[in-house]
Formats: structure tokens, sequence, C-alpha cells
């Protein structure tokens, strides 16, 4: 079977909207550029980003706590630092987060959008080299487009991918297969990586991307079906290289 690259993502801040990208460059152990380089940390959180080290996602403003972050889209430019926020196509907020004044004006807003669910100003944060993953590890996330549709299957409800906020969607291969390829190498282009680790979900992908409702309980789904929370997995980049959409992906052997 042939499998294929459909989508590239990145999500600049973490908890809001994913962009979608037509290729990225990759090195050693690192994330795809600018992937979770922010993150808003919630009211109270001491962090210190001259040191910065792993903290689990319920210390920041996430999707698992705060559903409503969903009903807005964003998108990150890196040459300029601005950060554009939009909701229902109108335009809430452009902040450049370069600058003081421009991080301050979103920790107001979004002090004031989700008024009911915190109480006080997050703290925007970067730490340089730090990626504020929801794993304690430099990786790529990876989604089998062939193991969300066997989970809609199952539920009978349509599963939007990218509930699952990967950084590479791809298809061709049957459902869950993906997870025989832990501690195995695989190339996307010219690129090897090594699939590390199965991805369990978490709360988080109850959210509808669409909706911002919470309107599925796939950890449940997951659990009740396969008997195990898992979709997706991790892997670590090992070269250097471009990989694009449209991309194969090939198992090494």
């Amino acid at each position: 079977m042939t499998m294929n690259v459909t989508g590239i993502y990145r999500y600049p801040v973490k908890g809001l909207s994913g962009e979608s990208l037509p290729e990225a460059d990759l090195q050693p152990g690192q994330t795809i550029r600018g992937d979770r380089m922010f993150a808003l940390g919630r009211p109270g959180l001491v962090f210190d980003v001259k040191h910065p080290t792993w903290m689990p996602k319920t210390n920041f403003l996430a999707l698992v706590r705060d559903a409503r972050l969903a009903e807005l889209d964003t998108c990150y430019d890196d040459a300029t630092g601005l950060l554009s926020v939009h909701k229902d196509g109108e335009e809430m907020l452009s902040a450049d987060l370069s600058r003081t004044d421009g991080r301050r004006e979103l920790e107001e807003f979004l002090a004031h959008f989700l008024a009911e669910e915190i109480s006080g100003h997050p703290t925007l944060l970067r730490a340089e080299g730090h990626s504020f993953s929801d794993l304690d590890a430099k990786v790529l996330s990876l989604i089998n487009l062939e193991s969300v549709q066997a989970l809609a299957a199952h539920t009978r409800t349509a599963t939007h991918p990218l509930r699952f906020r990967g950084n590479i969607y791809f298809d061709g291969v049957p459902p869950w297969s993906e997870f025989d390829w832990i501690d195995r190498e695989i190339t996307i282009g010219n690129v090897c990586l090594k699939v590390v680790k199965r991805t369990r979900r978490c709360a988080a992908t109850n959210v509808n991307p669409e909706t911002a409702l919470r309107d599925m309980n796939i950890p449940a789904s997951l659990q009740r079906h396969w008997g195990h929370a898992d979709l997706g997995v991790y892997a670590r980049v090992m070269g250097t290289g471009t990989i694009r959409a449209g991309d194969q992906l090939q198992l090494k052997d």
C-alpha cells in the first residue's frame, strides 16, 4: 500500500488553532519550526523562561479545560511576530508578540474572552529552544486518517481529524497499524524519523474544532471499542530535510 502525507500542521501558540503548512524543514531532534513555541500560563503560574522545564498541559490554557479557545482562528507570522485572532470571520485582535505591549494585548484579550473560565490574566510564555509540547520530548505527532475513520465508524459520529492536533496526517495504511511501528524508522520524502511512542488521548479531543462543543468522549470510545485510549504516534526526527504535503511515507526495513 502507498502511504501519503495529506497534511502538515503546526501550533504556534499551545491551545490555539493550528496552521496548515505546504512544507516544513526538519532538523534532528527538533519539532517543526514554531510548533508550540508559545504557551499561555494559567493565572498564577510560575515559569522560568530562562531555565525552562517541561510542565503538564494543565498548567496552560488548553482545550482540555478551555473549550472556548476552539472558537478562535489564529495565524502567526514568523517574519513580523504578528498573531492575528479571528472569531466567526471577524478579526478580534492583531498583536505583535515580539513586543511587551503586544503580548499584554493578547493576555488581556484572553482574560476577557475566558472570564467565565479563568480568574485573572494568563501569561504568554516563550523560552528560547523550548517547545511547550504535551510530551517531555521534541517530537512530531503523526495521525493515521484510517484510524480516525475507524473511530468515526464505531461511534457513528463524524470525527474531524484536527481534534487530534497532529503535525503530520497520512493515509494509505490500515487503521491502528501505526502502533506496530514503535522503535522503527520511517521516511517522509528524504527525511528519516523514528517512531517512539503511541499517543494517549485526553479530554481535549472531545472538543469539536469547528463548533467548540464537547460533543464526543473520545478516550472512552477508544477504550470501549479497542481497550486502549491511544490514537496516533510520536516520532523523533533523525535527519535533515524538507517534508511536503503529498510526500510518500515509507516504513524502513
